[in-house]
């Protein structure tokens, strides 16, 4: 997976679920506005309602912004504005990377001068040269681009992927 640098406000970071049962695979993409279906953006819309309390019930917002409550429903979850709702959140990284010496260190090294704070950092022991990773960071207001971030640790030599899991 790779993420595409620049991104503005107007992006949204947007999350599709294929398959069903346990073998759900779960992908994560960086897409424009412009290229999401009508109804994505609405739900985005309907949140940010919600969120900001000019609403009080969710019926309220679908009604505002011109969609059904199941849409709302059948989405919520899988939709948000990457940019603007990270700053003072959390959120968790999972990596395959090579057990090489010093590489954990070198992705710890991106996070810092992104200016992120790290939480938790969980590693497997590494099977076939390969550890599993999962990192909690704290995105500050004076934090750098987070897709940025991801994109120059996915670059790293030796990270195999990178992915987001959630933001809270």
């Amino acid at each position: 997976m790779s993420l595409r640098h620049g991104l503005k406000n107007t992006d949204v970071f947007a999350e599709w679920t294929r398959g069903v049962a346990m073998t759900e695979d779960n992908g994560y993409y960086i897409v424009k506005k412009r290229a999401l279906p009508e109804v994505l953006q609405k739900v985005v819309e309907a949140k940010e309602l919600l969120d900001s309390e000019k609403v009080l019930t969710v019926q309220e917002a679908t009604e505002k912004v011109g969609i059904s409550r199941s849409s709302f429903y059948k989405y919520k979850d899988d939709i948000f504005q990457f940019h603007d709702n990270a700053q003072g959140k959390t959120i968790t990284l999972t990596f395959q990377m090579d057990d090489t010496p010093g590489l954990l260190s070198d992705v710890l090294k991106i996070i810092a001068a992104y200016g992120a704070n790290i939480l938790t950092i969980h590693q497997s022991i590494p099977i076939n040269s390969v550890a599993s990773l999962s990192l909690s960071v704290q995105v500050l207001p004076t934090t750098g681009d987070i897709s940025k971030m991801v994109a120059t640790m996915e670059q790293q030599n030796g990270v195999h992927y990178v992915k987001i899991l959630a933001r809270e």
